[in-house]
């Protein structure tokens, strides 16, 4: 079963070869929490102004594909780059008004990722959430 360690060299990764021009300009920290049927992850402003990514609890488990993980990851940290939820300057006005996430993540080489994601979301989820529903 995955953990906050393996979620966070995840993350590192990620922003080390698709972000790698997005500068961190505060501490950014990531770890699994709630389980939710129709949210896999969010991004957050603590009140010490560090940044927190929460990923869906659920996707400890291996049956959730990796690349669903990674694309997660890379939902919360465009918000981050938009400035959201982060120091850097708002870009936009709204966090995904016109397909902005979708945009970003394709230029940056994440349509392969958006794809498998979209197509575990249509084909998958929702029997793979009542499976690990009833085993917790």
């Amino acid at each position: 079963m995955r953990d906050d360690q393996w979620l966070k060299d995840r993350m590192e990764n990620i922003w080390r070869t698709i972000f790698s021009d997005v500068e961190k300009k505060n501490n950014v920290s990531i770890r699994f929490k709630g389980r939710w049927k129709n949210k896999f992850g969010h991004i957050k402003l603590l009140k010490t102004k560090d940044t927190e990514i929460v990923v869906n609890s659920l996707f400890k488990h291996e049956i959730v594909p990796e690349g669903v993980i990674d694309a997660t990851i890379a939902h919360e940290l465009v918000h981050y780059c938009h400035g959201f939820c982060s120091p850097l300057e708002r870009k936009y006005k709204h966090p995904h008004a016109g397909g902005i996430i979708r945009h970003e993540l394709r230029k940056r080489g994440f349509e392969y990722m958006m794809k498998m994601e979209k197509d575990f979301v249509k084909k998958q989820w929702v029997e793979i959430y009542k499976e690990l529903m009833g085993k917790n």
